[in-house]
This record gives structure tokens, sequence and C-alpha cells, in this order.
């Protein structure tokens, strides 16, 4: 029996660490990455119809403004991960820290549609990057017995961070006298909602100077004293170093830096589990979650709500997302991954399909009948509130885990490469849709959300409970 397995047999990579706070001090520092990219995707809702009014574009167009910063997603998603293995996740997550302020600072103080597009592509290759080095990081930092819920803290990051950021729109909103081009400092009041992202992301910066590098990643420098130092911080002292120092490093000398080449084989160009982590998140995105976040002030203003009511609404929903990411977060290791994806499935099927139904009746006076208003504004929240606790964090919790050692960080580049493709898809397609057809827009992502349930029953095997190391 080789000194791995003799690791796994003893349990020693579930053993209680002796300092979980400082366990949970890591991750969470680290999941402040996934708060940049909740609040900095988030954000730009409260500024749409302030920026096609300012620039006096179209729908087509102002779709593309918003979306254009999934394609830095894109971009930032699938070079991390290389990135990672070259220069290590916390320098990664530096970097990511000064584009974040340098892309809040351009946002909110433009000179014209293109450079503040350009700003907001800087920003989503800052977000692209946060996407994949949080969970890979707290994947590889934390104890097997508390992976899913420490990973689970990426997701809850994320929808605080669009909570807070649909929070403090509204309190700017109401500062500036409920109109988004209102006078506020100096410059009209989506800019300031914009640029308020500087204070998170410096923080952001802060925080991953105090935070320790990812063992796995010291090993492969060879620095693998320091490995143990921080092995030693989060698995505790009662587990055999020696043994877990090798087990890693029997696992890493059967792979070698995995590339864009490592994923090739199989039937359909990728390997068979690349295409299932590119299904688990492409899924995630193709229901409409980000439709919520992004465009829920102007989908509620074009039913007839109040501008101030809407941002309001937009906020409630945020609370919403939080209150399912703590379900899930309480519920993954105990449960399963697949149980609360299938369980979330169906019910954003229910969720989708009343707001289709709602949205399917005319106006009356520029509103929405009564009735269907408020089934339309509670199916929304349902909608929010089984994707928060289910597809929501638990893809982020596969895509850290699913994937073998050999290739994992390439292929959670694609994988969310893919998400962030998907995300674009969404959100520059949803104005036009709207304006074509609300209510069958809503038909589409219901059938996505139904589509999703034989996907996860078929393809999608359980990680819960094995080490990294097991995958392969």
């Amino acid at each position: 029996m080789t000194s791995a397995e003799q690791a796994l047999k003893s349990g020693a990579p579930t053993a209680h660490p002796e300092h979980l706070g400082h366990v949970i001090f890591i991750a969470a520092a680290a999941a402040m990455g996934g708060f940049l990219f909740g609040y900095d995707s988030a954000v730009i809702n409260g500024a749409v119809e302030a920026i096609r009014d300012r620039y006096d574009i179209g729908s087509a167009a102002l779709a593309q403004v918003i979306a254009i910063a999934l394609i830095g997603c894109a971009i930032g998603a699938a070079t991390a991960g290389r990135m990672a293995d070259r220069i290590g996740r916390i320098r990664c997550m530096q970097i990511s820290a000064v584009l974040f302020t340098i892309s809040a600072v351009g946002s909110a103080l433009p000179f014209s549609l293109y450079d503040l597009a350009f700003w907001r592509i800087i920003g989503g290759f800052a977000i692209g990057m946060a996407s994949v080095i949080g969970p890979a990081y707290i994947a590889e930092v934390a104890p097997a017995a508390y992976r899913g819920r420490l990973g689970s803290f990426q997701q809850a990051a994320i929808v605080v961070g669009i909570a807070i950021s649909q929070l403090v729109n509204w309190g700017i909103l109401n500062a500036a006298g409920g109109d988004q081009r209102g006078e506020l400092l100096g410059v009209e009041a989506w800019q300031v909602m914009l640029g308020v992202m500087v204070v998170p992301a410096v923080l952001y910066g802060l925080l991953s100077l105090a935070i320790p590098e990812s063992p796995r990643f010291l090993i492969s420098v060879g620095r693998d004293e320091r490995a143990r130092e921080v092995l030693r911080e989060v698995e505790g002292d009662g587990i055999d170093m020696d043994a877990r120092v090798a087990e890693i490093e029997h696992a890493m000398r059967s792979e070698h830096k995995s590339t864009f080449r490592d994923l090739l084989g199989g039937t359909f160009f990728f390997k068979p589990i690349v295409w299932i982590g590119i299904g688990l998140s492409v899924f995630q995105q193709f229901v409409g979650i980000n439709v919520a976040f992004y465009y829920s002030s102007t989908l509620w203003q074009s039913v007839g709500v109040d501008p101030t009511e809407s941002f309001f609404y937009s906020f409630t929903t945020s609370i919403i997302n939080i209150i399912g990411t703590v379900i899930a977060m309480i519920f993954v290791d105990r449960i399963g991954r697949r149980p609360l994806a299938l369980i979330g499935s169906v019910g954003m099927v229910i969720g989708l399909a009343l707001e289709a139904w709602a949205f399917s009746f005319d106006l009356v006076d520029g509103k929405l009948p009564a009735t269907q208003g408020w089934i339309a504004l509670v199916a929304a929240h349902i909608f929010v509130l089984f994707f928060a606790l289910s597809w929501g964090v638990v893809v982020w919790v596969f895509l850290g885990e699913m994937f073998p050692n050999k290739i994992r960080a390439a292929a959670l580049g694609v994988a969310a490469a893919a998400q962030w493709i998907a995300n674009w898809a969404i959100t520059a397609s949803f104005p036009s849709l709207a304006d074509w057809n609300l209510s069958a827009t809503y038909v589409i992502y219901t059938i996505f959300a139904a589509l999703s349930i034989p996907f996860v029953l078929r393809f999608v095997k359980e990680t819960k409970g094995k080490t990294l190391e097991e995958m392969g």
C-alpha cells in the first residue's frame, strides 16, 4: 500500500482542523472575489435605463453594452487556470483586485459609450479570473469534511455582493431624488453606483495579502516545507503530515501541467467529463437567472412598476437569493449535490412557468392586471429561491471537485468560460426577446430548467465526501 493510500485509509484528509475559524477566514477572504463577481455583475442593473437615456440607444445596442463585460469574463475564466498554475493562486487574486479597481474608476467616469464598454470588459476579465480562482483555491485548501460548505462560500459571497449592490443602488437612487441621472457628488447617480465598487476591490486586494498560498501550488514549485505549514494550518496537527504531503505529491507525479490539449478526447472533441462540466455551466445560465439581476429593475418598470419600487424589488429578490444560498450551504454536505440540483430544477420550472403565464396578459394602463402582477412578483422570488438553494451553489461545488487532478485547472477554466459565454448569450438577447414577446422568453427559460432534470439524472455523478485525489 502506498503512502498516499495509507493517508486515505487513515482518514487524515477529513480530519477536523484544530483552527476551524482560521480555515473559515481563509475561505471567506478568497471568496471576496466572489463578492466582487456578484457586485460588479449586478450593479449595472441600476444604470441600465440611465445609460439608455444618456447615450440615446435602442435595446440591441444597450444589450451589447451590458453584455460586453461577459466577453471579458469568458477570456478571464479561460486564462486564469493556466495563469494560476504559473504564478500562483494568490498572485492571480491580487491581479484581479487591481483590475476590479481600474474598472470601477473607469466605469464611473466614462468619456463616451465606447470607453464605458472598454472598462466593462476590464471588469469582466477580473470577474472571470475570480470565478475560477475562488472555487479552485478553496477546494485546494479546505479539508474534505468541510469542502462542500467552504466551497459554498464562493456562491454565498456572490449573492451577498448582488444584494449589497442592489441595496447601494437603491440608497443612491433615493439620495438622487429617484432619478438615475440625478446629480450626486458632482456626477450622475448611475456613475456613483458604478464607482462605489472601488471599496470592495481594494479590500479584496488587502485580504489576498493575509492568506496563504495553496499547498498544492507550493508543492508544485518545490516549496514543500511551506506547504506543510499551510496544511497544518488548515487540517490540524492530528494528521500524518508526511503521508498527506506524499499523497499530494503522488497525485501530482501522475499528472502534468494541465493544458487545453489534455481536455481533448472522446467522441465529441472534449473528454466526456469536460462536456458534463460545460453542460452544468450552460444550464445554470440558460434558465435566465442573470436576467433577474441585470435587468430586474427594467423588467418591473416595463410592466408598470414605479422606478424606486422596481429597485426595491431587485433588492428583495437579492435577499431571497441569500436565503436560498444559506439553505444550500446547510444541506450541500448533508444530502449531496445531485439531490439539491434536482430539487432546484423542479422549483425553477414552477416559478418560471408562472412568470411566463403572468406576462402573457396584456397591460392595462401600462401595468399588468393586479392578480397577474402579484403572481409574477411572487413567481420571480420562487424562481430565485430555488435557483439559489440548488444550481447557484452546487455547480460551483461540482466544478471545484468533479475533474481529475491532471486536468482540473484547464477543465475548470473551460467550464467557467462556457458559463460566461452562455451568460452573454442570455444577457445580450433578453432586451430584444422581451421587446418581441416577454412571455415566450420565459417559456424558453422554463424549457431549459426542465431539460436540466434528465441531464443531471443521466450524466452527473455525486462528489459528496470524496477527496480531490479520488477524482482520478
